[in-house]
Parts: C-alpha cells; sequence; structure tokens
C-alpha cells in the first residue's frame, strides 16, 4: 500500500480531457463514455474526483480547446487542478488537494496516453502514491509523423508495461472500467 503517512483513501484523478486533447483521438466517444461512468460512480460512493486541465501555447487557457469536454461536467465542489506540464503534480497543487483529501492511492484515467498520462503515473508513484490505470479510459492522438507507433499500440503498450509497474512498499497496475473497485484494490 501508499508508502505515505495517514493517506487511506482513494481519489479519482481525471486528466486533460480537454477538446483540443482528445479530438481525433482513437476510440474518443468510448474513453469519455468510460471516464464519465467512473466519475459517477466515484460520486456515488463519495470518492473524491479531482480534475486536471492543461494549458499551454498550443492549448491556451480560455480557448474552446482547452475546456473540458462537454460530456463531463466538473461539480463545483470537485477541485480542479490547473498544469503545464506532463506531470500532474509538477509545479501545481495537485499534491495539497490529495493530502487534504488524505489520498493515496489514485485511479488515473484520461489524455494523453504517452504524455501527461504517462508522466502523472510515473510521478505519483515516485511521490509514494498507488497509482492503478483504466485500460479502457486513457487515449492518445496519432503521433505517427513524428516516429511514435500507432495510437493503439501506444495505449497497448502502456497498458502493459503499467500492469507490471512496482516499488517498494506501493502498488501500481491497470484494470478495466467494469472492474474498477475504488474501495478496494483494483
Amino acid at each position: 500500500m501508499t508508502t505515505l503517512d495517514n493517506r487511506p483513501n482513494t481519489a479519482l484523478l481525471v486528466v486533460d480531457v480537454q477538446n483540443g486533447v482528445v479530438e481525433g483521438a482513437p476510440k474518443r466517444d468510448a474513453v469519455v463514455a468510460n471516464v464519465g461512468s467512473l466519475v459517477e460512480k466515484a460520486r456515488q460512493e463519495v470518492v473524491p474526483v479531482v480534475w486536471v486541465q492543461h494549458s499551454d501555447e498550443g492549448l491556451p487557457k480560455g480557448s474552446d480547446e482547452w475546456r473540458i469536454v462537454a460530456e463531463l461536467i466538473p461539480d463545483e465542489a470537485e477541485p480542479l487542478v490547473e498544469k503545464n506540464y506532463g506531470d500532474s503534480f509538477e509545479d501545481t497543487t495537485l499534491e495539497d488537494v490529495l493530502s487534504g483529501l488524505r489520498v493515496g492511492r489514485l485511479v488515473v484515467v484520461g489524455a494523453q496516453t504517452d504524455a501527461c498520462i504517462r508522466s502523472t503515473l510515473h510521478g505519483a508513484l515516485a511521490r509514494g502514491y498507488d497509482a492503478t490505470l483504466v485500460s479502457d479510459a486513457h487515449t492518445t492522438e496519432d503521433q505517427t509523423p513524428w516516429g511514435a507507433p500507432p495510437p493503439e499500440q501506444v495505449i497497448a503498450h502502456t497498458n502493459l508495461y503499467w500492469t507490471y509497474q512496482t516499488a517498494p512498499g506501493r502498488t501500481a497496475g491497470t484494470v478495466e472500467t467494469k472492474d474498477v473497485d475504488f474501495n478496494g484494490s483494483s
């Protein structure tokens, strides 16, 4: 379990499900639907939902591209963390938010698989959190023009290697949307 003291709670971390981030991504609608079902499940189970929203020169704050997709509506009481780097912890309020909620375990969903999702998962594990990736609730855009594998392969590879990720005193792994248990080990 987490190496963080007095952090018994789990949170759903929704990373960068923004118009300009998921537009044109493979299985966009299915991924957004899975994220939405997990948000609803977390709310029903009184599990904190923490939203992360990226901005940079290609995703200017306040633009339509920057906005969270219309299918997902953060509740006003749910924390929203703004970021400018891939790792959602880097130079943000995320650690303070999670500490205040006594969260030591994260269930991670969102985009982009090979950038912000991957960075945030590693950032969480390195900081002492347990970090579970929901295997069918993350996606990425096509980066093949720059030499990356096709998006489906990037997603599959990330699911594969995160399934076997380990660190002393912490857990990692993947789970499908239908099997997420916010109060258990998945």
